[in-house]
């Protein structure tokens, strides 16, 4: 029982350890790049472009998702977020040109957050 203990409380140490790194990691960069959120949004362009709703669906859900972290230009970061919503409502409502035109919006939103290399 001991030994179940000891191994659950390392296990716990060992986890929140390396949570608080990752944490660390990510402070210390300043800014959560939107590479996760573009290439959802990539994803579900070409879906779309398919006419095939269900998987742009999901891939706007998780780049919706990996939006909430994205940090940089706080009024581009909120007109992108509402770009990206606009775009689920309208391919939910079956509007794919409507849809593509919204993530080519937030596309060039989150393409000028990302810094110039």
């Amino acid at each position: 029982m001991n030994t179940i203990k000891i191994t659950a409380l390392l296990l716990a140490c060992f986890l929140s350890a390396t949570g608080v790194v990752a944490y660390a990691e990510e402070a210390g960069k300043g800014r959560v790049s939107p590479n996760e959120t573009i290439a959802h949004l990539e994803m579900a362009k070409t879906e779309l472009s398919r006419s095939d709703f269900m998987p742009p669906s999901e891939h706007l859900k998780a780049a919706r998702r990996a939006s909430e972290q994205v940090t940089g230009n706080p009024d581009i970061v909120k007109k992108a977020n509402a770009c990206i919503i606009q775009a689920q409502i309208k391919a939910n409502q079956g509007d794919a040109k409507g849809a593509l035109d919204e993530l080519n919006r937030t596309l060039e939103l989150y393409k000028s957050l990302k810094p110039e290399q």
